[in-house]
């Protein structure tokens, strides 16, 4: 059983991927049912955690290569149950070896302790393991055939719910990377404001103090141009901007791209950082802290991305 929409051969492998999921399929054949239920959440890495009943556990490590074949990271819960409706897959066996030993020692406690031996086959049937209840040799080829069926229809059903939440995840990550772009806009923009506003200022303030006396420009300038340079977030501008589109143009790519992800934002918050600790000025400290909001808001989005 699937969920949401098909996805063409090939093409999943493009898509965007949430590290939630859920699948379910259960098929029925040559009177054996297996049910396969898989759910996952957020990991580093891939782990996968398997319960199935004891006699499938052979079949173990197959199972977990076949799960490789969708799955890449996340911590994946898996539950397999498995019923045989086959009329006849248990024997009797006769232990004669056993029913051998029972009837000697009986012999031996007669002859003993002079007692009359009154031992019937009824009798000595009823000893412990004298017969046995035995299943009858699992066909593991045939047995493996369906059980990988069933296993491929519920990671089928898996992944399309993974790609379904990853598309949502994508439009929100691009969505609040465009309010990123726009705070570093405005911060580009307000940059060279506040070196003119600081220049009027200590000229203003200089002018107060020194009244009529003409002021030094090379020494006003050379003010400035301390300022300006302890102030000057160009560089930050430019990673920023650089990581935000790299980070966009990763989601429309596809792919397994989480940890590139998560790596290029704890880039921008370094940047978001600098910018913050460069600011003398109300205006672009405030952008600078909605900016570092909204980088951690994408970082907690990028952590669902497989």
């Amino acid at each position: 059983m699937s969920v949401g929409k098909r996805v063409a051969p090939g093409e999943e492998e493009q898509m965007i991927k949430s590290m939630t999921g859920f699948g379910r399929c259960e098929i029925t054949e040559n009177n054996r049912k297996f049910t396969v239920e898989m759910k996952s959440v957020n990991h580093r890495y891939l782990d996968v955690n398997i319960k199935m009943p004891k006699k499938l556990n052979f079949f173990e490590s197959a199972i977990r290569g076949e799960l490789k074949n969708y799955i890449s990271r996340g911590k994946v819960d898996v539950f397999i149950t498995y019923e045989d409706f086959t009329e006849n897959n248990t024997t009797i066996r006769y232990n004669k070896e056993i029913a051998t030993e029972y009837l000697k020692y009986l012999n031996e406690m007669a002859e003993d302790f002079r007692l009359d031996n009154d031992i019937r086959v009824s009798t000595l049937s009823r000893y412990p393991e004298v017969f046995t209840m035995e299943e009858q040799t699992m066909d593991e080829e045939e047995l493996w055939k369906t059980l990988q069926k069933t296993i491929k229809g519920a990671a089928e059903g898996f992944v399309q719910t993974r790609i379904a939440e990853g598309e949502n995840l994508r439009d929100d990550l691009i969505a609040k990377l465009d309010n990123m772009l726009s705070l570093v806009d405005f911060i580009s923009e307000r940059s060279p404001q506040i070196i003119k506003e600081y220049h009027d200022k200590l000229l203003s303030k200089i002018q107060d103090m020194l009244g009529d006396v003409q002021v030094d420009e090379n020494r006003l300038l050379t003010e400035v141009t301390i300022f300006a340079d302890k102030a000057c977030v160009d560089e930050e501008i430019v990673r920023l901007r650089s990581h935000i589109e790299t980070t966009k143009n990763t989601l429309k790519e596809g792919g397994s791209i989480g940890r590139k992800l998560d790596f290029i934002a704890q880039e921008m918050n370094r940047e978001a950082n600098t910018t913050l600790s460069k600011s003398n000025d109300l205006e672009i400290s405030n952008c600078a802290i909605e900016l570092k909001t909204e980088i951690e808001k994408v970082r907690e989005q990028i952590q669902n991305i497989e």
